[in-house]
């Protein structure tokens, strides 16, 4: 049976406005899950857990759960987290920690594990995880108080303290990986995925 709806388990502006701009049909339901405790929980029983496995983890926690709760939907779950030589970020709490973020990554090559998950009734049926790797140049301190002077309380809304299609491209000298994926989604596979299930037109 084909589900009745799509609902994106996610409150980021950016994969809302990315399947809005593909010309999806859903609504929002964030999730309510602590993802600061799942992460907790993941790193103390094993340190050495890779990123993307923590970014699938929390992807399948959101979209279950709100499955649960919407069983005739196909629900969206999507999480994306950062790590530099073996430290994992968190989107910064306030314009002061997105600085001593940015001040962290400069100069470094940084990955995005990004992972989205369908649910249905509950269950992940499908789930892919992309990674991209992303390194900023050495930008100096004048041009990261102006960024974050421009950018104010928009860089506590993404993991890296930036929006790559905005102003954030700025901070960066190369890029390895797929568009949609650093902004918050692997758009294409996640299409195709709902062709294959007859949710949308193929």
């Amino acid at each position: 049976m084909v589900p009745h709806e799509i609902i994106l388990a996610s409150g980021s502006r950016f994969r809302r406005q990315m399947l809005e701009a593909a010309g999806l049909r859903f609504r929002v339901v964030p999730s309510s899950v602590d993802e600061t405790a799942i992460k907790a929980a993941l790193t103390t029983d094993n340190p050495d857990i890779d990123a993307a496995d923590i970014a699938e983890v929390l992807a399948r926690a959101k979209a279950e759960q709100v499955s649960a709760m919407h069983p005739d939907a196909l629900v969206i779950g999507a999480d994306q987290v950062l790590v530099a030589e073996g430290v994992l970020y968190s989107k910064p709490p306030s314009v002061a920690a997105a600085r001593a973020q940015l001040l962290q990554l400069r100069g470094k090559t940084h990955t995005l594990p990004t992972a989205v998950v369908l649910a249905e009734r509950g269950e992940t049926v499908w789930s892919l995880v992309d990674e991209s790797h992303l390194s900023m140049r050495t930008f100096s301190h004048a041009f990261l108080d102006a960024y974050l002077a421009a950018e104010g309380e928009a860089v506590t809304e993404t993991v890296g303290g930036y929006a790559l299609e905005g102003r954030g491209g700025q901070l960066f000298a190369s890029i390895d990986g797929n568009y949609f994926t650093i902004i918050g989604l692997p758009l294409l596979p996640l299409l195709e995925a709902l062709r294959s299930r007859g949710v949308i037109a193929s």
